[in-house]
């Protein structure tokens, strides 16, 4: 991985352990410039790991606590009478001015606000009595999500759930994470050991790198055939979406940045296929005793990798 994002790794390791992978998927979804929904059980660090990365690189930071009573315009923002002036001014909302928003426990939201939440997460602006305002630059939305069943909770809707770039789960640690955790807040808080060690204007730079890396005809015809094939499938009801083959392609060449390489392999593709589809795939309800991640992990052992002979310089 690249010097300056092992340093932030580095950083969040300082109150998060034994997790470095999610930790590293976290920042390629950060490098391509999308959405991480964190589906999760409760206590297991999801809220110390999105603020342990908005210290570490310098993003202006807000934790969002979703309850069914929370309105759109908590997060877009309202505009009010103003009798000094005669007029109506913006009064802007949670999602205005921060780079990294933390929506604790999403789908405890109603519909009406998840839909507000919408717009920011794909157009990253929000829109106010017809006025739109758009939202700083980088946006980043973590998102957590509790176990269906729990009460309060809803299924998330699939159009909102095809605009997360990637899922990820924290886990429970194991013994020697937890033992460390628990020795590091003997007496302290470990936050506050957290330094920043990339700049935002920095990381805005990391992530238009990252668009530029080169995915060739082979790599897309990859992402292609691994897409439509989860379409094809006996089991499955909705496969992986366009949207989901663009967010493929976007994670992917994140990979290949974060690597140090400027071009897309096939391994790249494969090392983020689950992490960005499995959350876009529905099986059918005769599917009884399949999982989708059995079913894409059928895929990238069927579907052919690209060809290393007729695209040079590719792995297969």
């Amino acid at each position: 991985m690249r010097p300056e994002l092992e340093k932030v790794v580095s950083e969040i390791e300082k109150v998060i352990a034994g997790k470095r992978e999610v930790i590293e998927k976290i920042l390629l979804a950060l490098l391509a410039d999308g959405h991480v929904l964190l589906d999760d059980v409760p206590g297991v660090g999801k809220t110390t790991l999105a603020l342990a990365l908005s210290r570490a690189v310098g993003l202006s930071f807000q934790r969002v606590q979703f309850t069914p009573d929370v309105l759109p315009s908590d997060l877009t923002g309202f505009s009010m009478y103003d009798q000094k002036n005669g007029g109506f001014s913006y009064r802007p909302g949670a999602l205005s001015h921060a780079n990294l928003i933390l929506g604790d426990e999403i789908n405890r939201a109603s519909s009406k606000t998840q839909s507000a939440l919408l717009e920011a997460m794909e157009e990253r602006q929000v829109t106010v009595d017809g006025t739109t305002y758009p939202l700083e630059k980088p946006f980043l939305v973590i998102a957590t999500q509790n176990s269906v069943g729990t009460t309060g909770t809803q299924f998330l809707p699939y159009a909102q759930m095809d605009r997360f770039l990637t899922r990820l789960s924290l886990g429970y640690p194991d013994y020697e994470a937890q033992m460390a955790m628990l020795r590091e807040r003997q007496g302290k808080n470990p936050m506050e050991r957290v330094e920043q060690v990339l700049a935002k204007e920095e990381l805005l730079s990391m992530q238009r790198e990252a668009q530029q890396v080169t995915s060739k005809d082979a790599i897309l015809d990859y992402i292609t055939r691994l897409c439509m094939a989860s379409r094809g499938r006996e089991e499955i009801a909705v496969g992986v979406s366009p949207r989901g083959a663009l967010f493929l392609d976007r994670m992917a060449k994140a990979k290949a940045y974060a690597e140090g390489r400027d071009y897309v392999v096939g391994t790249d593709v494969q090392a983020v296929f689950l992490d960005v589809c499995a959350h876009r795939v529905l099986l059918k309800e005769t599917a009884q005793g399949k999982t989708v991640e059995g079913a894409l992990l059928e895929m990238l052992k069927t579907v052919e990798t690209p060809d290393r002979h007729r695209f040079p310089g590719l792995k297969k």
